[in-house]
């Protein structure tokens, strides 16, 4: 069973104001016995019926005071007496008819709204208890309207069509129980019988159960609020809410167990009871209001206008307006409660005004939130409610460029002045909203929320993320942003941040400003520890520069700093990017001054670039030379770099065939460097000087093998096989080293059998020699041999074989006759032939023999035809 909160634990919301409508006064006179039963209003028309059978007429005037209340008058029209003896039970007014429905002695008669004089027809309905108009009738005739009695035939319903001047029945219904309250929406009756409540379809007699009730204890209440849905007065104290369906689409109000009356006026419920009147939210099902109210024993609304009286005096329940209620919620922190109103008033407000309102309420609810530091709720809060985020920036001063022209709403949306105020001096409280504005401006300088302030929110962001030191001011930065240079300048400059303002200086295209900042921070005139490795920063900066002055101008300070991280503003640079202005020759000249940046060029020239110009080729070998012959005397402790460089010079000498051999050998000559000497007389085909060196100056019978590899490669195996006969002789030789000559010439023959001629080989061997040892050798150069025959013999075969194929096509042809005669043409030039000599193609052509020399293909046949 639903629970609502005590009385006395709500926390009051002034949603009505009680106005007097009608004095006592005006309505007795001087008949002090005589008491209020019924009320009807019908726009500014007011009728009261009374317990001596009178009914009165009153206009009402509405004041709207200066302050927002509200006053009425009423002005008394007439009042007519109805001729019983008895009260006015009910009033129903039927302004399209312009017919007063009064209910009096157990009948309905129909009188004039404005004389209050029965209708000449002397039409009425007799025997009815109680009555209801359908305000959503399926007759579908506008002359006339649906009236649901409570007949006095007992548990019966009778449905009327009332006109102007008569009354007509319809349909006549059976209930369980004894009906005692009516409520009706097009074919559906809300009944209150004697123990529960039902919904009757009075077309198809279909019934469904409610919930019981016992109307011996208290009085009954059936109203319908709205199309297909009545509220009703439920066990416990509950008032339920109940489609015609049988369902309920909203949570039940806990209301008095006492009351007597209830009304509707969205989104409130309003019921009476003998002492109060309670205002309930049905957005939320909580008590929001209550009003002493004594005596009263009538409760109704009419179009939005609620009713109250006592049986002296009539009053009227003034709303405030919703807007009026709802920043009332909001300046006493309510948020949840101002929100479901707000979200509430839809339907009462017309739809662009709601959507200003609304979303104005979502912001002014988004900044109680922050201050209270509920920031997650706070950012829904603002993206829901379209926030101008600057609303949020100006919170901080300083943090808007001078350039912004942001004023803030009026009327504000909260009432800081900025965060110190907000939040009390608390600078951890400060800190805490600073960081939820950082994350919120970054989340939303992309979105739609950014358009038109897109320079404000970046300026701000820049600003915080400064102050904060905070590692995502550099990703801000190096992406697309709209920062105001002048601000941001002057901020990163204020907070020592250095490289974040060259970054800064770089996105505004001012690259020299840039550069010029960073090599400050280097050369240690201003102090900025973003970044440990600037220097390399600055010259992969300068190296993707597209400013070629900016280049030239700082390329000294990169390659005094360090000429191997420097030069590589030159060898990185990509090969498509002005190459006019970074020249090979020109940056030779620069890099004169820098003799380990100068290696590194031309390498990258040589190796990397591949350039095949001689002077480059030349310059590099000379240097490596230069490097060698300058670390060999002091070759002490550097023996790793002497042997890296030589073998950096060994492979340039080995690969490029472009230097200038000549001006190397003359350079190395009594240098002690034999295998470079070795190389060059390579390079001069001069290779029996050259394997001289190899096998009696150095001994290094591999590195003589790997001559004859290097220096026969790609050329044909005769040039191959002089070499090596040239290094097997330099190895037969006699002299002091005979015995390991003779080793090193029994592994050549037998490690490379194949590069020899055998023949040649066996008769410069010693007689000494045995089998045995050069078994290897004899195996490999018979196999070779071997291998050679069957080959040249596979090739005669195959010769032959093609041979017999052609002679057996040739034998075909001879086969057949050929007709020649001073009529037969020459398919070529159309010529008789005059000579019995002529040339046929494989397809029957003839042609003159001269025409055939002349052509390389018959063009009548498809293909080349063999001549014959």
């Amino acid at each position: 069973m639903f629970c609502g909160r005590p009385a006395a634990a709500m926390m009051n919301t002034k949603a009505f104001t009680l106005v007097p409508a009608v004095e006592r006064e005006l309505l007795q006179g001087d008949k002090e016995r005589v008491s209020l039963e019924c009320v009807e209003c019908c726009g500014r028309n007011l009728y009261l019926g009374t317990s001596d059978c009178f009914v009165h007429h009153f206009l009402l005037e509405e004041k709207v005071l200066p302050a927002g209340t509200a006053t009425f008058t009423a002005t008394k029209q007439l009042h007519r007496h109805l001729g019983f003896k008895k009260p006015v039970n009910e009033l129903r007014a039927a302004s399209a008819l312009s017919r007063l429905l009064v209910l009096c002695d157990s009948s309905i008669t129909l009188v004039h709204m404005l004389s209050l004089e029965p209708v000449p027809s002397g039409a009425r309905i007799k025997g009815a208890t109680a009555f209801a108009l359908n305000e959503n009738p399926v007759s579908g005739d506008p002359f006339c309207v649906e009236v649901c009695i409570i007949s006095v035939k007992r548990r019966t319903i009778q449905v009327f069509l009332v006109y102007e001047d008569r009354v007509q029945i319809v349909r006549e219904v059976s209930t369980p129980e004894q009906p005692l309250a009516v409520a009706v929406d097009g074919h559906f009756l809300c009944l209150a019988l004697t123990t529960q409540y039902i919904i009757l379809n009075y077309s198809t007699g279909a019934a469904q159960d409610l919930f019981p009730y016992c109307g011996e204890e208290r009085r009954p209440i059936v109203k319908r609020i709205g199309r297909q849905e009545f509220l009703l007065a439920g066990p416990g104290g509950l008032g339920m809410f109940a489609t015609v369906a049988g369902i309920s689409q909203r949570a039940p109000v806990h209301w008095s167990e006492n009351v007597i009356g209830a009304a509707v006026c969205f989104p409130y419920v309003i019921a009476l009871d003998d002492e109060f009147i309670t205002v309930h939210s049905m957005l939320d099902q909580q008590q929001k209001q209550t009003l002493p109210f004594k005596e009263g024993h009538i409760l109704q609304d009419f179009e939005g206008r609620v009713i109250v009286a006592t049986s002296k005096g009539v009053y009227i329940l003034v709303p405030l307006p919703l807007e009026k209620q709802i920043q009332d919620l909001l300046a006493s922190r309510r948020v949840e409660e101002a929100l479901v109103l707000a979200k509430g008033a839809r339907r009462n407000i017309p739809k662009e005004k709601f959507q200003v309102m609304y979303r104005r309420v979502l912001q002014q609810a988004g900044f109680i939130q922050f201050a209270q530091l509920q920031f997650l709720e706070a950012k829904e809060l603002f993206r829901s409610g379209q926030l101008d985020v600057r609303e949020l920036i100006s919170l901080c001063p300083f943090l808007l460029p001078a350039s912004s022209s942001f004023t803030r709403s009026h009327p504000p949306l909260h009432e800081f002045a900025d965060l110190s105020q907000l939040t009390q001096g608390d600078q951890e409280k400060v800190a805490k909203c600073k960081r939820f504005l950082m994350s919120y401006l970054n989340e939303v300088r992309s979105t739609e929320v950014a358009n038109g302030c897109r320079e404000d929110i970046d300026t701000a962001l820049l600003k915080l993320y400064a102050e904060a030191n905070h590692e995502s001011l550099l990703d801000l930065l190096v992406t697309e942003n709209f920062c105001l240079l002048p601000d941001s300048a002057a901020w990163l400059e204020k907070h020592k941040k250095y490289f974040a303002l060259g970054l800064l200086y770089h996105y505004n295209h001012l690259d020299a400003a840039a550069v010029q900042l960073w090599v400050n921070i280097v050369n240690g005139d201003v102090h900025d520890a973003t970044r440990s490795d600037l220097y390399e920063y600055i010259v992969d900066f300068l190296t993707y520069s597209l400013d070629p002055e900016l280049v030239w101008k700082y390329a000294d300070w990169a390659l005094q700093k360090s000429q191997e991280v420097g030069v590589q503003v030159f060898t990185k640079r990509p090969l498509d990017s002005q190459q006019s202005s970074f020249n090979p020759a020109d940056v030779i000249a620069c890099l004169k001054k820098y003799p380990q940046a100068l290696v590194k060029y031309l390498e990258h020239l040589v190796m990397d670039r591949r350039l095949q110009k001689e002077e480059y080729h030349t310059h590099l070998a000379v240097l490596y030379l230069d490097e060698v012959l300058q670390q060999k005397p002091g070759a002490t402790g550097q023996g790793t770099e002497v042997t890296e460089m030589q073998a950096k010079l060994r492979h340039l000498l080995q690969k490029s065939d472009l230097y200038r051999v000549h001006i190397l050998l003359d350079r190395i000559r009594g240098a002690g460097l034999p295998m470079e000497r070795a190389i060059l007389h390579g390079r001069l085909e001069q290779h029996e000087e050259a394997l001289r060196i190899l096998v009696h100056e150095l001994g290094d019978f591999a590195a003589a093998e790997d001559y004859c590899l290097w220096r026969s490669e790609d050329r044909d195996p005769p040039y191959r096989r002089r070499l090596f006969h040239l290094l097997l002789g330099l190895c037969l030789r006699p002299g002091p080293s005979a015995h390991e000559l003779a080793v090193a010439a029994v592994d050549l023959l037998n490690r490379h059998a194949t590069e020899f001629d055998a023949a040649q080989v066996l008769q410069l061997l010693p007689g000494t020699w045995s089998v045995q040892l050069l078994r290897p050798f004899l195996m490999g150069a018979v196999r070779d041999s071997v291998h050679a025959r069957r080959s040249a013999q596979v090739a005669v075969g195959l010769a032959r074989s093609e041979n017999l194929i052609y002679k057996y096509d040739k034998m075909k042809l001879k086969g057949s006759f050929v007709r020649l005669s001073d009529k037969k043409l020459c398919q070529m030039c159309q010529n008789p032939f005059c000579e019995p000599t002529f040339v046929r193609y494989p397809n029957g052509g003839l042609v003159h023999t001269h025409c055939a020399a002349g052509r390389h293909t018959n063009p009548s046949s498809p293909s080349p035809g063999t001549r014959t």
